[in-house]
């Protein structure tokens, strides 16, 4: 039986093939998404929302995950959120495929009531949540914040601690978005907490501090539990894409912490990003085997959030 191609029907087996071409063999997890709902009045920002998004909204997100065949991905609850989690909930209860999405949680460390909250979030979302995140991103003379939007908490504050020793009761990570002058005191807390994972958002923004700032973050390779998250590249450059100027930082986190504590965050929304970002990791790694490059593109995340 013959089968005639017109041209209607050519285009989408087209561009299928096209996106298929551009997957990369082995395991793709995006280890840091943010999704935004189109519809505010059913999932409004939070009054504290220290920024307003772009519209990223899940049923777009499924529609990329057709196209691009990524296997899972670990949503970083935004700040525009703060601590309401219902969205989360959300694209947890429609995902794109069972089990495809596990995530993150945000609420004030300093808060009397943050344990048992986050215990409470742990036992309602079971191993999707993976990990509870904060935010350090005062510079060197600014003081952390003690209310408002979540974020600049005093990561030396007791209180902080509490939220870490849950993080390792409950067993699961603590992710730090911050500036490199805080890897000390991050330091601090992962010597304390020798069993809770670590994981250290955007090249710990490397372009954001000094080259003694830096260093002081990747000496916190010597925890064997904390993981450097290959994200925001342009953190950490001073040029556009394809931030050719950060190639030495990244080398330096990859010889540092190898590629069994390196992950992949941020392959895009749509065809064009994400071919774009794949061909900037091969580019950004191609001192490194194609078996290192699956690791740091999934096999890694896939161990450490038990996909």
């Amino acid at each position: 039986m013959s089968v005639q191609l017109t041209r209607r029907s050519f285009l989408p087996l087209a561009a299928a093939a096209l996106a298929g071409a551009a997957r990369p063999p082995g395991v793709l997890i995006d280890t840091h998404i943010h999704l935004f709902a189109r519809d505010r009045e059913r999932w409004p920002l939070h009054p504290n929302s220290p920024y307003d998004p772009d519209v990223r909204d899940l049923e777009d997100y499924r529609k990329f995950v057709s196209e691009s065949r990524i296997d899972h991905a670990i949503i970083v609850h935004p700040e525009p959120y703060q601590d309401d989690h219902v969205y989360l909930e959300h694209c947890f209860n429609h995902e794109p495929s069972p089990g495809f999405f596990k995530g993150t949680c945000l609420l004030d460390p300093i808060l009397d009531e943050a344990p048992a909250r986050l215990a409470a979030l742990k036992k309602r979302y079971g191993n999707r949540l993976v990990a509870v995140r904060m935010h350090a991103m005062n510079g060197p003379r600014e003081p952390p914040l003690q209310s408002g939007p979540i974020k600049n908490r005093d990561l030396r504050d007791s209180r902080v601690k509490r939220i870490w020793k849950v993080a390792s009761d409950l067993g699961i990570a603590v992710q730090m978005h911050f500036l490199p002058h805080h890897a000390p005191e991050i330091g601090a807390l992962a010597a304390e907490f020798r069993d809770v994972p670590v994981i250290l958002d955007h090249l710990a923004r490397a372009g954001m501090g000094t080259p003694s700032n830096y260093q002081e973050v990747l000496r916190l390779a010597d925890f064997p539990l904390v993981y450097m998250k290959y994200s925001g590249v342009g953190y950490s450059s001073k040029t556009d894409y394809p931030y050719s100027d950060a190639r030495p930082t990244i080398r330096q986190a990859y010889d540092s912490f190898g590629p069994d504590r390196m992950i992949w965050g941020g392959l895009g929304y749509n065809m064009s990003d994400f071919e774009q970002n794949l061909k900037l990791l091969d580019s950004m790694f191609d001192f490194a085997s194609e078996e290192d490059r699956r690791k740091i593109r999934g096999k890694t995340a896939q161990k450490l959030f038990t996909f």
